[in-house]
Order: structure tokens, then C-alpha cells, then sequence
């Protein structure tokens, strides 16, 4: 029974001392982070669009230990590194973002069956724990309705084909609205800006984007292993 894994997992991880996602060394309750990997972390936030021309930010890139933390928090039941990873999010958005006069916060969802095995939405995470240290509202504004092949599995503009028509708008009082939309990785940019294009197309004043990781930067941080 899956429910009966996830569960022993969940138990497995919840009996762990607090670790830095990034290393998994022992840290304080309030820390998100060691202090041997807060010292390695970029010094400026990376700006990207998605496609669609929607800014995106993003503390770190997908590489080296940020990309360790991600995977495991995404694929090996490490829900509990969702607050420190917003807490990063947040403050690349509030270094990027001119306009920070967000109205709510929502995120990149996944179909029905894809979460159930999983156990949770990682983008969901993400976004609630932004919402809660921003003072916004948490939506659940867009629905993925059809399930199609993993971004991932599938190369350059194919992406764009694979993403399109998926998603869908289930919140008509976004309009008029600025909306932060939350995903856990950001590579060609084509899942965000689908799902910010229905959130455009159902009327909101301004989509922003935000993740933890993204794979294309124009410069790459240093990553080495004296940490």
C-alpha cells in the first residue's frame, strides 16, 4: 500500500535532527541553512522569463548541493525542506522584483494522480510556506487536467507542444490581481509561462514567477567542494 510506505517514510524522516537541505548537517531549529553553506551561497539572486516574457526569480542554480537539496526534496520525501527553501525564494524575489505588490501566491500544480504518488505537490509546498512569510494568501488558482509525458523526459521545443492545453483556470477572483506563481525549477521556462498564460488569460494584472533552482543562467556559481 503506498499510503502505508510514504507514511513509514514520512515517520522515518520526521525522527531526524533538523539538517541543512543543502549538506544535511545538523542545524538549529530557526536555521534554514548551515553556516558552511549560507558562506558557498550565490551573492545576487538569478533573474530569468519563462516563456511568455514573465520575470522569474531565483536564489540558486541547479547544480551542485541546490540541486541535491531539490531532488531530495522533490523525490525522496524531504517535505520538511519546504521553509527554508522559500525562505530563499522570497528573498530572491524581493531582490528582483521592482513591483512587489503581490496580491497572492500560487503554484505550478500537478495532475491528481502524479501528486497521489508522490505523496504532495513540491511547488505546493513552496508556495505555502512563501505565502505564510510574505502575509499573502495561498490559491489554488490553476488545475492540471491532463496528464501528459514528465518535462524532463521530453527535449528543447517539445517541451512547449507538451505543456500546452494541460492546465486550467479554477479561480476566477485572480482578475485584476498580481499573482506570485511557485515552482521548484525553472529550465526552459515552458511549464510557468503555460500556467502564467491562464493566469493572464483570466485577467490578472501581473504574473511573477519564482523558484528555487533554475538550469539555464547566464553566469554559473562556483560550486566547490570546500564545504
Amino acid at each position: 500500500m503506498k499510503w502505508l510506505d510514504r507514511l513509514k517514510k514520512n515517520a522515518a524522516v520526521a525522527l531526524l535532527p533538523e539538517v541543512c537541505p543543502y549538506c544535511e548537517r545538523a542545524i538549529d531549529k530557526e536555521e534554514c541553512a548551515c553556516r558552511w553553506c549560507r558562506k558557498k551561497f550565490p551573492k545576487m539572486a538569478y533573474t530569468r522569463y519563462a516563456y511568455g516574457g514573465y520575470l522569474t526569480a531565483a536564489p540558486f542554480p541547479y547544480s551542485g548541493r541546490y540541486a541535491d537539496a531539490v531532488q531530495r526534496f522533490k523525490f525522496h520525501d524531504r517535505a520538511c525542506y519546504a521553509r527554508a527553501l522559500a525562505v530563499q525564494i522570497v528573498e530572491a524575489v524581493l531582490e528582483i522584483c521592482e513591483d512587489k505588490s503581490f496580491d497572492l501566491v500560487c503554484c505550478v500544480p500537478m495532475h491528481p494522480k502524479d501528486q497521489e504518488d508522490r505523496g504532495y505537490n513540491q511547488a505546493e509546498l513552496l508556495a505555502r510556506e512563501c505565502a505564510e512569510i510574505m502575509g499573502l494568501p495561498y490559491v489554488d488558482a490553476l488545475e492540471k487536467f491532463k496528464r501528459n509525458r514528465p518535462q524532463h523526459r521530453t527535449k528543447g521545443r517539445g517541451r512547449k507542444d507538451n505543456v500546452h492545453g494541460v492546465y486550467r483556470l479554477i479561480r476566477k477572483d485572480v482578475a485584476g490581481k498580481h499573482v506570485l506563481l511557485i515552482d521548484d525549477i525553472i529550465t526552459t521556462g515552458f511549464t510557468l509561462g503555460e500556467c502564467a498564460r491562464m493566469l493572464a488569460k483570466g485577467g490578472c494584472r501581473r504574473v511573477t514567477c519564482a523558484v528555487v533552482c533554475t538550469v539555464t543562467t547566464e553566469r554559473q556559481e562556483e560550486d566547490d567542494d570546500d564545504w
